[in-house]
């Protein structure tokens, strides 16, 4: 048996129970089978009875997909995003998920929250009915850490633009043991411009109808467009990006967890240790040679970053730096919410990994441009 590369000190996060909702309960028949035909139908025998229930489920969201598209269709194509889009970036574990619950807090802003990740083709639809039962069968926690979750709670748009039937990286969820799929999804750098325009159009969409939900500038929240900043320019060239890095010894260990837990919660596949570790290593180097290349090509007013240890150790400076790097307004007056939600987070408790020696030295060698970039070192 292999020794795993990450060892877990401490257990956090929900346990698994079967009737908790999965990330592509929301799936339309052709979304799902679009992403489980690019596994080759390659389930486990402990991921038949998920197949079954989510392939039962994409039925009636293909159902509510038409409705949605005969009530909506047209507002949704008709209205207009008058507030470019501002989009937190950084690698998975870096913050980025705390950042974007600090920002939602100014209510100039507006978000995909984790129901409209759920069901992107329906939710304008369904929210209203659909969430109270939702929300009674989710969990308290994310599987992978403490953070609470919630059908209300902000999400990675990238799950919706999954459950969309895109192509994505996330895809690797499901099959966690198959080979890389769509892994040139993660930097589109070699998608061809018709492959481009239709991932732009599948994001437009999800943004027109957050905007029609709610009028407001949106914020958005996914790891993958740290290496897609070029690619959104082109479709929203106003677009605002902030960057949170963090130690990425730390990055490395939470990373190889988080993609196990996902895997085994919401995968139908039992992950393997070996795929994974190399996946994040791969998509690390490929995210931030992509960030370099891309960053040049954003006005001062478009970029500002931060370190997660600023905005753990001092959120209120390190919020008011991302306001005055966007040249954003609204600070003062949010910045007793800010500090209200700082002082709930006193006692949250960070997972604690050990990693093997030699992992250690790979995230040396092949992550050397973000430690000397950033002036990180092997403690945090």
């Amino acid at each position: 048996m292999n020794k795993k590369p990450v060892e877990k000190k401490e257990k956090s996060g929900s346990s698994d129970r079967f009737w908790h909702p999965r990330f592509w309960d929301g799936m339309t028949m052709r979304a799902w089978y679009k992403q489980v035909a690019k596994g080759k139908f390659r389930i486990a025998p402990t991921g038949f009875a998920m197949f079954g229930i989510i392939s039962a489920l994409s039925v009636s969201n293909s159902g509510y997909a038409t409705l949605q598209s005969l009530f909506y269709g047209r507002k949704i194509r008709e209205i207009k995003i008058e507030h470019p889009p501002i989009f937190i970036i950084g690698h998975w574990r870096s913050g980025t998920t705390l950042l974007h619950e600090y920002m939602i807090l100014d209510k100039q802003f507006t978000f995909a929250d984790t129901y409209s990740c759920f069901a992107p083709r329906h939710f304008l639809l369904t929210r209203r009915w659909l969430t109270p039962l939702a929300s009674f069968l989710m969990p308290k926690k994310r599987p992978m850490d403490n953070m609470a979750v919630g059908l209300d709670r902000p999400q990675e748009d990238e799950f919706a633009l999954c459950a969309m039937g895109m192509r994505s990286p996330y895809v690797n969820i499901i099959f966690p043991n198959n080979p890389p799929i769509d892994a040139e999804f993660l930097t589109l750098k070699n998608a061809s411009e018709q492959e481009r325009r239709e991932w732009l159009d599948g994001l437009e969409y999800f943004l027109r109808c957050l905007t029609l939900a709610e009028n407001k500038c949106v914020i958005f929240k996914s790891p993958p467009h740290t290496a897609r900043i070029a690619v959104i320019l082109e479709r929203f060239p106003n677009a605002k990006f902030i960057h949170i890095h963090r130690n990425p010894y730390s990055l490395y260990a939470s990373t190889f967890n988080l993609w196990t837990q996902l895997a085994v919660v919401h995968g139908l596949q039992r992950p393997t240790a070996k795929p994974i570790e190399e996946r994040v290593f791969r998509m690390f180097e490929e995210m931030y040679a992509a960030f370099r290349d891309d960053v040049s090509l954003l006005k001062p007013e478009q970029f500002t970053e931060i370190a997660y240890n600023d905005l753990i150790s001092q959120p209120s400076a390190a919020l008011e730096q991302i306001y005055r790097g966007l040249n954003l307004s609204g600070f003062e007056q949010s910045q007793e919410k800010f500090l209200q939600f700082a002082a709930s987070q006193k006692s949250y408790q960070k997972n604690k990994f050990r990693i093997d020696p030699n992992i250690k030295a790979k995230i040396t060698e092949r992550w050397a441009w973000y430690i000397e970039r950033y002036g990180y070192q092997f403690a945090e």
